[in-house]
């Protein structure tokens, strides 16, 4: 469970990277929301902790719980998708509350998914291209996925989606048969969004067709695109250095309560008005650069796995980055998800503390090292 690591393997690196973009956000979150800011302090504590924790314990003694891990994920989400527990919030019920601490099952599902498929394809890489592998593959992130779709929330179904093809792709699927699932996906794409585009359409919720509709056409759906044409604002309007943290400036469109819930989905909207061009580009900077020593880390790991639980992580944090910035800044239809580090919750929060955890576990165990039998 416990190795004799060496100090220099460990990536401080990475860690001052993450704790440099929790503290922005932090503040960040203070500004645009003060009440919640000290429970965003709590959960880096507890994430720190966590992280620490999980960085020290083998990623292979944890791999071999993989079906307990996946079956307790499932559980958990069970919990809420045949309603034995549930949080309304925004008219989807995705939070779970015991004795006043809510918790989103969904957020924790990422990692969960990852360490689970992590060993998966790890045990399965030589047979992964049968039709055997893919199928039960394919029912087994099914099952979870579904669930969280269910809730609904199909923003955060779509980036477990997209964590669990790059581990596909990882684990070495073959050229020949994701060029024909693109073959067939692409035409099944074009006319999935033609069907949307119908009017009395039933394939989406009513709210996630009028956001597409709002995107598409903001003229005819003024009223709910107003979120993201005052976020569009609100970041051109920091200019070079931003209005500061904390202003109380009459032309501000934070101040102005234009932007709902600013210290969440649309956290970079504050920090573009308060922080500026500089302040926004550091922070793209410092996730971008997360991303990468995640990658780094895991071309240097022991075995398949290791590096697969690197690339998911890079996924997530990846994938999530860029749908939360088109939305603010317009490029997409709006999707609720969270900038990762950055915006308000202890539950995604928690959760990448200790994906980036485990990633610090995998650069302990150096391939290098593996194969010299440095451990004993």
């Amino acid at each position: 469970m416990f190795k004799q690591y060496q100090i220099k393997n460990y990536d401080f690196r990475l860690i001052l990277y993450v704790l440099a973009i929790t503290m922005i956000g932090i503040s960040v979150i203070g500004s645009a929301q003060k009440s919640v800011q000290g429970r965003q302090v709590f959960g880096l504590l507890l994430g720190l902790f966590l992280m620490v924790a999980f960085s020290l314990i083998d990623y292979s003694f944890l791999l071999r719980f993989s079906w307990l891990i996946y079956i307790f994920n499932l559980g958990l989400l069970g919990l809420i998708t045949f309603h034995i527990m549930g949080d309304d919030a925004g008219g989807a019920v995705r939070w779970i509350d015991v004795g006043g601490v809510r918790f989103q099952p969904s957020e924790l599902s990422k990692i969960l998914l990852i360490l689970f498929f992590a060993w998966f394809f790890g045990k399965y890489a030589e047979k992964l291209n049968t039709l055997r592998v893919i199928v039960s593959s394919g029912i087994l992130i099914f099952i979870p996925w579904f669930m969280v779709e269910d809730q609904p929330d199909l923003s955060t179904s779509i980036v477990i989606a997209v964590i669990f093809l790059s581990l596909l792709y990882l684990g070495g699927l073959s050229y020949k048969i994701i060029i024909g699932a693109l073959a067939v996906l692409l035409p099944a794409a074009a006319l999935f969004i033609y069907l949307i585009m119908q009017p009395g359409q039933q394939i989406l919720e009513y709210y996630q067709w009028k956001r597409i509709m709002s995107w598409l056409q903001p003229g005819k759906y003024a009223s709910d695109v107003f979120q993201q044409q005052n976020s569009i604002m609100a970041i051109g309007s920091g200019q070079l250095w931003g209005k500061g943290l904390n202003n109380d400036t009459a032309f501000s469109v934070k101040n102005g309560n234009f932007i709902p819930e600013p210290q969440t989905d649309f956290i970079f909207a504050v920090a573009g008005e308060e922080l500026g061009f500089v302040g926004a580009a550091v922070i793209l900077g410092l996730l971008l650069l997360i991303v990468l020593e995640c990658i780094w880390v895991g071309r240097k790991a022991k075995d398949l796995s290791g590096k697969l639980i690197c690339g998911g992580v890079a996924t997530w944090i990846g994938f999530q980055t860029f749908v939360n910035i088109c939305v603010v800044t317009g490029m997409m239809p709006n999707t609720g998800l969270p900038l990762p580090f950055v915006s308000y919750g202890l539950t995604s929060l928690v959760s990448l503390f200790i994906g980036i955890g485990l990633v610090l576990n995998v650069g302990l165990q150096p391939l290098k090292y593996h194969m010299e039998g440095f451990y004993t």
